[in-house]
């Protein structure tokens, strides 16, 4: 049932464009797994990156740049994308297609581990008002708290997977190797004392976070 509702929302609101159509092609002529978000999931994210008005994103996870370019759609005259990704190929081919949407100036990437180079940012007191998590689900929850350490007031954390396809909330639906993990982190954003969140059932399932403000103490 999910695929038949994610193919008619896409049907409808998200008729795949024939950039980001390329980027795909682009992204299987070099051998690398098909795992981008869904069209509706990027519309999703421009939507929210103009509505949050966001001019600093942070993204986990480049691929072949698939959503960064939805990313990058949804700032103004003005915004930043700084993308993480383990692979240099993968940064590679990422760069280039923005470059070809467009936004080749206004993206960096840092290539290497993730989790090294987020503690490189929180030495280096980056801030940003927008983040995307989309990589090894068995990092989540590192990622999820960096990502606090990095947010702005009010940033929007947006993290995709989180439904497993389905088989967080079925038993007759094959679990996948992070079902477990995506059950134990969906709690933990749904609890999490610096978050306002909720999931949203579309593509393979995405959390969207808001950071509330630190708690004052004194006075």
């Amino acid at each position: 049932m999910m695929k038949e509702i994610n193919d008619y929302i896409d049907k409808i609101f998200a008729d795949e464009d024939q950039l980001l159509a390329d980027v795909l092609s682009s992204i299987a002529i070099n051998g690398m797994p098909a795992i981008s978000v869904s069209p509706s999931t990027g519309k999703l994210l421009t939507l929210l990156v103009s509505m949050a008005r966001a001019q600093n994103a942070l993204e986990i996870g480049a691929l072949g740049g698939y959503s960064g370019i939805c990313i990058a759609r949804g700032f103004g005259e003005e915004g930043m994308l700084t993308s993480l990704e383990l692979e240099e190929r993968y940064a590679n081919l990422a760069y280039e297609n923005l470059t070809k949407a467009g936004f080749g100036q206004r993206v960096t990437y840092h290539v290497g581990a993730a989790l090294q180079s987020l503690e490189n940012l929180v030495q280096n007191n980056k801030k940003f008002d927008f983040f995307f998590i989309d990589a090894d689900k068995e990092n989540y929850s590192l990622y999820l708290e960096y990502c606090i350490q990095l947010a702005e007031p009010g940033a929007f954390i947006v993290t995709d997977n989180v439904l497993a396809g389905g088989s967080v909330i079925s038993t007759e639906v094959k679990s996948k190797r992070y079902t477990e993990i995506m059950k134990e982190f969906n709690e933990l954003v749904a609890n999490h004392p610096r978050l306002q969140s909720i999931l949203v059932p579309l593509g393979d399932g995405m959390t969207l976070s808001q950071v509330k403000n630190k708690p004052s103490f004194g006075g």
